[in-house]
Formats: C-alpha cells, sequence, structure tokens
C-alpha cells in the first residue's frame, strides 16, 4: 500500500493559494514577501523529492506547473518521477511530452485503487481542491507543512469546511525557524 503525502506551504488561517507569486491573488508571493528567507526551514521540501516515488496533483496545478517544473534545474528527481493528475476534464491529447510520465486519474476512487498498488509514497503537490476532497475522502496519510507566520484572510484554504466527523493527527516531527516558519509534519491516525 502506498502512503499519500500532502505537502503545503499554509498560512496561520489555513490559506494555501499563491504561495510562490501565482497571479489572481491579492497577496501573490506570501512565501517569500515580507519573511525573512531561512534556508533551514525548506529542508522538508529536499528530503520529499528524496523520498517520494511519485507526485499527484490535480488539473488546475498541472496546468501551472507543466510548463515551468520541467525547464527548472533544482528538484531534478521531480521530473523525471511518474505524475499523477487528478482530473474529470483534463484530455490525454494535453499532456505535456517533457515531463516523465504522466497518467490522469478521472475519480477519487482511481486515487484510492493507486493507494492499494506496490510502491513508495506519493506527493501532492499544490491542488488545494484536491487536498480538500482527498483529506475529505480519507484518502491522505500524512501532512508536510510549511506552516507561515502570516494571516492572509482569504483564499483557497487546505481543509474544506464539511461537516465530518473528526479526524485525530499524530506529530511525528515539528520545528521552529528563525523567520517564525513552523514545520509540522502528521500522520493521519487510523
Amino acid at each position: 500500500m502506498r502512503t499519500l503525502i500532502a505537502t503545503a506551504f499554509v498560512s496561520l488561517d489555513g490559506v494555501v493559494e499563491a504561495p510562490g507569486g501565482e497571479p489572481g491573488h491579492r497577496s501573490s508571493g506570501w512565501t517569500f514577501k515580507d519573511i525573512e528567507f531561512d534556508e533551514a526551514a525548506y529542508e522538508i521540501k529536499g528530503r520529499e523529492q528524496d523520498e517520494a516515488a511519485a507526485m499527484m496533483m490535480g488539473r488546475v496545478s498541472y496546468e501551472a506547473f507543466s510548463p515551468v517544473w520541467p525547464t527548472l534545474d533544482y528538484f531534478p528527481r521531480y521530473n523525471v518521477m511518474p505524475k499523477y493528475v487528478v482530473s474529470s476534464t483534463l484530455k490525454e491529447d494535453q499532456l505535456v511530452d517533457n515531463w516523465g510520465d504522466i497518467t490522469i486519474l478521472r475519480s477519487l476512487d482511481d486515487v484510492a485503487a493507486l493507494k492499494e498498488t506496490e510502491g513508495g509514497p506519493i506527493s501532492i503537490h499544490g491542488s488545494a481542491t484536491l487536498n480538500r476532497n482527498l483529506s475529505d475522502a480519507g484518502l491522505i496519510d500524512r501532512y508536510h507543512l510549511l506552516v507561515f507566520p502570516v494571516l492572509l484572510g482569504a483564499g483557497k484554504r487546505l481543509f474544506s469546511d464539511t461537516d465530518k466527523d473528526k479526524q485525530l493527527l499524530k506529530v511525528v516531527e515539528s520545528e521552529s525557524y528563525s523567520n517564525g516558519i513552523q514545520k509540522l509534519v502528521y500522520d493521519v491516525v487510523r
């Protein structure tokens, strides 16, 4: 069985939208604007790349990442590992051909079936809507969160406001950094 890991930059009030400068959000680039850089806070990002066997994302994140990530020379393992895009609308002919093997999953049932296969961890990047839906369906096994000391007030959030049963989490790693960022790694308690 594979482990599904949600990895996110998140504001203290739960916003995950536009952390790196993506257009359309009033606070776009909030992870680096007004927050002093501390390289140690990002150690987990390199480790994620080394530990992941595949990436997963929703259609919107795929459309944002696929023109850019294949040309980046940092995090080279992400460029060659298998990718899964969860989308009911993306067509095969819309996939790029320079970013490794890419498979479209059409439903959360397809994600659940993928989790039952052999292989290493799958890391979910971006994809606020997908993360909320996977969490609500009980499919996420672990969270890798870098929580930034900022309140954004508006934007896509990591967790939905769906009325569902309580879900316990177990802290497996945490650290605070000089710039106020908190690393929080949680396993979902089943």
